[in-house]
Protein backbone atom coordinates (compact mmCIF):
# COMPACT_ATOMS: atom_id res chain seq x y z
CA UNK A 1 0.00 0.00 0.00
CA UNK A 2 2.54 2.48 0.68
CA UNK A 3 3.43 2.90 -3.33
CA UNK A 4 0.10 4.38 -3.45
CA UNK A 5 1.89 7.50 -2.03
CA UNK A 6 4.45 7.70 -5.14
CA UNK A 7 1.59 7.23 -7.66
CA UNK A 8 2.44 10.27 -8.98
CA UNK A 9 5.34 11.59 -7.64
CA UNK A 10 5.07 15.73 -8.29
CA UNK A 11 6.77 18.81 -6.58
CA UNK A 12 5.30 20.94 -4.42
CA UNK A 13 7.82 23.55 -4.30
CA UNK A 14 5.19 26.50 -5.60
CA UNK A 15 2.49 24.98 -3.12
CA UNK A 16 0.61 24.55 -6.30
CA UNK A 17 0.13 20.48 -5.05
CA UNK A 18 -3.34 19.85 -3.32
CA UNK A 19 -2.28 17.79 -0.75
CA UNK A 20 -4.83 14.61 0.34
CA UNK A 21 -4.57 12.83 3.91
CA UNK A 22 -7.00 9.55 3.93
CA UNK A 23 -8.28 8.07 6.60
CA UNK A 24 -10.07 4.61 5.63
CA UNK A 25 -9.74 0.75 7.14
CA UNK A 26 -11.00 -0.32 3.91
CA UNK A 27 -8.18 -1.65 1.44
CA UNK A 28 -10.56 -1.80 -1.30
CA UNK A 29 -12.02 1.45 -1.03
CA UNK A 30 -8.47 3.35 -0.40
CA UNK A 31 -7.31 1.23 -3.23
CA UNK A 32 -10.60 2.69 -5.32
CA UNK A 33 -10.21 6.21 -4.23
CA UNK A 34 -6.71 6.28 -5.32
CA UNK A 35 -7.46 4.79 -8.77
CA UNK A 36 -9.64 7.55 -9.13
CA UNK A 37 -6.76 10.03 -7.69
CA UNK A 38 -4.45 9.40 -10.68
CA UNK A 39 -7.04 10.90 -12.90
CA UNK A 40 -7.07 14.43 -11.00
CA UNK A 41 -4.40 16.57 -11.75
CA UNK A 42 -2.49 18.56 -9.20
CA UNK A 43 -3.43 15.99 -6.17
CA UNK A 44 -1.31 14.51 -4.45
CA UNK A 45 -1.98 11.54 -1.57
CA UNK A 46 0.75 12.32 0.70
CA UNK A 47 -0.75 9.81 3.73
CA UNK A 48 -3.21 7.10 5.03
CA UNK A 49 -4.17 5.46 8.71
CA UNK A 50 -6.81 2.83 8.88
CA UNK A 51 -7.28 3.82 12.64
CA UNK A 52 -8.16 6.87 14.77
CA UNK A 53 -5.00 6.79 16.75
CA UNK A 54 -2.66 6.06 13.47
CA UNK A 55 -4.57 8.76 12.21
CA UNK A 56 -4.23 11.32 14.52
CA UNK A 57 -0.15 10.82 15.01
CA UNK A 58 0.18 11.70 11.22
CA UNK A 59 -2.29 14.20 11.40
CA UNK A 60 -0.35 15.88 14.08
CA UNK A 61 3.26 15.36 12.26
CA UNK A 62 1.74 15.74 8.62
CA UNK A 63 0.97 18.65 6.17
CA UNK A 64 -2.09 18.92 4.23
CA UNK A 65 -4.60 20.64 2.35
CA UNK A 66 -7.41 18.46 2.18
CA UNK A 67 -8.73 15.29 4.95
CA UNK A 68 -10.91 12.80 3.60
CA UNK A 69 -12.49 10.51 6.10
CA UNK A 70 -14.63 7.68 6.89
CA UNK A 71 -16.62 7.59 10.26
CA UNK A 72 -16.37 3.98 11.19
CA UNK A 73 -12.90 2.62 11.72
CA UNK A 74 -11.19 -0.42 12.64
CA UNK A 75 -10.19 1.23 15.84
CA UNK A 76 -11.78 4.37 17.13
CA UNK A 77 -14.17 6.45 14.53
CA UNK A 78 -13.87 9.93 12.33
CA UNK A 79 -15.82 12.01 14.39
CA UNK A 80 -13.78 11.14 17.70
CA UNK A 81 -10.78 12.07 15.11
CA UNK A 82 -12.13 15.34 14.07
CA UNK A 83 -12.76 16.05 17.98
CA UNK A 84 -9.29 15.11 18.95
CA UNK A 85 -7.81 17.55 16.05
CA UNK A 86 -10.27 20.61 17.24
CA UNK A 87 -8.97 20.30 21.07
CA UNK A 88 -5.15 20.13 19.69
CA UNK A 89 -5.33 23.36 18.37
CA UNK A 90 -2.65 22.27 15.37
CA UNK A 91 -4.61 22.34 12.62
CA UNK A 92 -5.06 25.39 10.03
CA UNK A 93 -8.41 26.81 9.73
CA UNK A 94 -7.98 26.11 5.78
CA UNK A 95 -7.55 22.70 5.85
CA UNK A 96 -10.97 20.93 4.00
CA UNK A 97 -12.57 18.08 6.10
CA UNK A 98 -14.23 15.88 4.25
CA UNK A 99 -16.66 12.86 5.40
CA UNK A 100 -16.54 9.95 2.78
CA UNK A 101 -18.50 7.02 4.61
CA UNK A 102 -21.44 4.80 3.87
CA UNK A 103 -22.96 6.87 7.44
CA UNK A 104 -23.99 10.29 6.74
CA UNK A 105 -26.90 10.71 8.40
CA UNK A 106 -28.40 13.79 9.10
CA UNK A 107 -27.02 13.36 13.34
CA UNK A 108 -23.49 12.27 11.82
CA UNK A 109 -23.86 15.43 9.30
CA UNK A 110 -25.22 17.93 12.46
CA UNK A 111 -21.85 16.28 14.50
CA UNK A 112 -19.58 16.48 11.25
CA UNK A 113 -20.46 20.57 10.75
CA UNK A 114 -19.68 21.31 14.62
CA UNK A 115 -16.09 19.73 14.09
CA UNK A 116 -15.73 21.50 10.79
CA UNK A 117 -16.65 18.99 8.25
CA UNK A 118 -17.19 21.31 5.70
CA UNK A 119 -17.96 18.43 3.10
CA UNK A 120 -19.77 15.05 3.23
CA UNK A 121 -20.49 12.71 0.50
CA UNK A 122 -22.05 8.80 0.92
CA UNK A 123 -19.37 6.04 -0.60
CA UNK A 124 -22.13 3.76 -2.00
CA UNK A 125 -22.62 6.60 -4.78
CA UNK A 126 -20.93 9.90 -4.36
CA UNK A 127 -17.23 9.34 -5.57
CA UNK A 128 -17.73 10.92 -8.38
CA UNK A 129 -19.12 14.26 -6.31
CA UNK A 130 -15.87 13.38 -4.44
CA UNK A 131 -13.57 13.67 -7.30
CA UNK A 132 -15.36 16.68 -8.65
CA UNK A 133 -14.53 18.25 -5.71
CA UNK A 134 -10.86 17.23 -5.53
CA UNK A 135 -10.68 18.78 -8.89
CA UNK A 136 -11.86 21.73 -8.35
CA UNK A 137 -9.76 22.20 -4.85
CA UNK A 138 -6.94 21.47 -7.17
CA UNK A 139 -7.88 24.42 -9.77
CA UNK A 140 -7.98 26.41 -7.18
CA UNK A 141 -5.04 25.78 -5.51
CA UNK A 142 -3.22 26.13 -8.55
CA UNK A 143 -4.30 29.10 -9.31
CA UNK A 144 -6.57 28.46 -12.23
CA UNK A 145 -10.14 29.85 -12.54
CA UNK A 146 -12.69 27.17 -12.45
CA UNK A 147 -16.33 26.71 -11.83
CA UNK A 148 -17.70 27.70 -8.80
CA UNK A 149 -18.96 24.88 -6.23
CA UNK A 150 -22.55 25.85 -5.82
CA UNK A 151 -23.77 22.16 -5.69
CA UNK A 152 -20.80 21.05 -3.68
CA UNK A 153 -22.20 19.26 -0.75
CA UNK A 154 -21.46 22.20 1.57
CA UNK A 155 -23.73 22.10 4.71
CA UNK A 156 -25.87 24.77 4.41
CA UNK A 157 -28.58 24.91 7.18
CA UNK A 158 -29.70 22.06 8.56
CA UNK A 159 -27.85 18.70 7.45
CA UNK A 160 -29.91 16.76 4.81
CA UNK A 161 -29.52 13.81 2.25
CA UNK A 162 -28.47 14.02 -0.99
CA UNK A 163 -24.76 15.23 0.16
CA UNK A 164 -25.54 18.25 2.08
Amino acid sequence: MDDILNIRPQRDGDGTILRLFLVEDSEDVRDLIVESLAEIAGVRLVGYAETELEALRHLQESSYDVLILDIQLKQGNGMSLLQSLARSNTRRQSEVKVVFSNHVSPTYRRVGVQCGVQHFFDKSSELPLLCDLLQELAKQKGGKSGRTSSNNNSPQGPAQAGGV
